[in-house]
């Protein structure tokens, strides 16, 4: 594990020595595991892009174009 020192707004701070208290879960794997589950959000949209990646791309000014045209704007 590496040691890293990090500010947290006060109220932050207050709410995560509260939920630490609460569950009995150190601050520091409080934080990880959010860090964690950020990090699994970020490689799962990553792997959605890449399998998106062949499909067409339409520009917002035609979307909405075609919307209106066929009656749903």
């Amino acid at each position: 594990m590496k040691r890293a020192t990090i500010y947290f707004d006060d109220d932050i701070h207050r709410v995560l020595k509260m939920k630490s208290a609460e569950v009995s879960t150190p601050v520091s794997e409080l934080v990880n595991d959010a860090v964690r589950a950020a990090l699994y959000e970020d490689a799962e949209d990553l792997a959605s892009f890449k399998e998106r990646a062949e499909e067409p791309v339409i520009d917002f000014e035609t979307l909405v174009t075609k919307l209106k045209k066929d009656g749903k704007l």
